[in-house]
């Protein structure tokens, strides 16, 4: 919980890089397109405005506002991927089931009403940053705990092919893959791999 805490971003961070931003403002060009991109340049953010919503953004992405429409909601938004790093603000008119299933298909991690105003863009903006932030260093927390459950996995399957064949321990099992790593200067992890690699071709044709 602690070294979670340690990657969170502090609310002052998250307000001071604001000037670096890069946001792109998917809305049409109307007078409420025209006062957000209009909130953002006053609070410093370098804003590129698109209409309709392009299936791919610009590469450098920190923000995205959408305004979520009926007729963009099967459009082709490729640049929509978990990998995607930019945390993502709906803009919704009216609220019915297709629309906020579209604002989760989005993964949207704020949403603002429209018409916009000019207060809660900065607040939005920054909270919507900070959801963003988390999630990601979740998803990067998530992602190691599975690589090191595998690695365990063969580790663990490694062991066993060893105890069959040579009829020994687990605990000697283990020592003798580490002997081999240390020996070799491979991690425990490329040396149980190996273990169950050639037990599969030693094993072909067999039924």
């Amino acid at each position: 919980m602690e070294s979670g805490n340690r990657r969170r971003p502090s609310g002052s961070a998250l307000l001071g890089d604001l000037r670096t931003l890069r946001v792109a403002v998917l809305h049409p060009d109307d007078s409420d397109g025209l006062h957000l991109i209009q909130q953002l340049q006053r609070i410093g953010c370098q804003t590129q405005a698109f209409w309709p919503p392009p299936p791919v953004l610009p590469d450098v992405t920190d923000v995205v506002f959408i305004a979520v429409r009926p007729d963009v909601i099967h459009r082709d938004m490729t640049w929509r991927t978990p990998e995607m790093r930019a945390a993502v603000i709906a803009i919704v008119t009216y609220e019915n089931p297709t629309i906020v299933q579209t604002v989760l298909e989005l993964g949207a991690h704020a949403v603002m009403p429209s018409p916009v105003r000019s207060f809660g863009v900065l607040s939005t903006l920054v909270v919507a940053r900070g959801v963003q932030h988390e999630m990601a260093n979740q998803t990067k927390q998530i992602r190691k705990l599975e690589t090191k459950l595998a690695g365990q996995r063969r580790l663990a399957d490694a062991k066993a092919v060893l105890m069959q064949q040579r009829c020994i321990s687990e605990d000697a099992a283990y020592d003798l893959i580490r002997a081999q790593a240390m020996a070799k200067r491979m991690s425990m992890d490329e040396i149980a791999t190996a273990i169950i690699n050639a037990n599969e071709i030693l094993n072909l044709g067999k039924t």
